[in-house]
């Protein structure tokens, strides 16, 4: 069983509009080689998803192993979600994308992050998307889209 660890993320957010850091869980393939998988939903950090493969080492100055680059992708995409009219309904809107194949992670009231796994479908959980934006439910944004989701 490979061991877990954290790895912490330092980037500009365009969502937050400010220098932000994030860590996420990653499994260990190879401690010598500093190959980690990633294995959570990055809430902010871009072009990243549950279960790619990145390079990490541990840096002095941040004192945590530190991301230094993404060399598998695992074909899986990430979605941010905002509530906009009820936020309180965020766990019943995180179960009508639950129900289609979509895991997903909260944070505060209102914002959540969901996982596409590469092999599903993404076509109708676009298309609800599509639906509860177009009634000011909800905005959304697709900070990574695999080859696999592109439409």
């Amino acid at each position: 069983m490979s061991q877990p660890v954290k790895i912490l993320f330092r980037f500009h957010s365009s969502v937050l509009g400010e220098e932000t850091v994030e860590t996420l869980h990653a499994e260990t393939i190879s401690e010598a080689l500093g190959l980690y998988k990633i294995d959570s939903i990055p809430f902010y950090v871009p072009q990243l998803a549950c279960g790619d493969i990145v390079v990490a080492e541990y840096d002095e100055a941040e004192a945590h192993l530190t991301y230094r680059e993404t060399i598998e992708p695992s074909g899986n995409s990430t979605v941010q979600v905002v509530l906009l009219k009820h936020p309180e309904h965020v766990g019943a809107v995180r179960e009508i994308f639950r129900e289609m194949g979509c895991a997903s992670e909260g944070y505060g009231i209102g914002y959540f992050v969901m996982h596409i796994p590469a092999d599903l479908d993404y076509m109708p959980v676009k298309i609800r998307l599509e639906q509860l934006s177009a009634t000011g439910e909800l905005d959304y944004a697709e900070p990574l889209l695999s080859d696999n989701h592109r439409l």
